[in-house]
């Protein structure tokens, strides 16, 4: 069974950091792009960074140069490390690789 859980959400104050994980397991982790998106409350969920099988990123304009997306293949995990967040980058965040969606965990930005 294929299956994605992220952690590492939690409230934070404007400026604050924090670092999301996506462990992966039941699937092949290496061969896969992975994605992170997030959905605000009442907005479509969109994306916000993705990574290639050989660790190309790639980063939706307003998180570029605060966000960092890797992954360690030997720990089935991808990473997003978020930094000097915004209040509009309170969301829930998902990952997704291989057609698969995780549950999400929620990002709050607020003082």
């Amino acid at each position: 069974q294929v299956q994605l859980v992220e952690s590492g959400g939690g409230l934070v104050q404007p400026g604050g950091s924090l670092r999301l994980s996506c462990v992966a397991s039941g699937i092949t982790f290496s061969i896969f792009a992975m994605g992170w998106y997030r959905q605000a409350p009442g907005k479509q969920r969109e994306w916000v960074a993705g990574i290639s099988t050989g660790g190309i990123t790639n980063y939706e304009n307003s998180v570029k140069g605060r966000f960092t997306i890797s992954r360690d293949n030997a720990k089935n995990t991808v990473y997003l490390q978020m930094n000097s967040l915004k209040p509009e980058d309170t969301a829930v965040y998902y990952c997704n690789g291989a057609n698969v969606w995780g549950q999400g965990t929620q990002v709050t930005v607020s003082s």
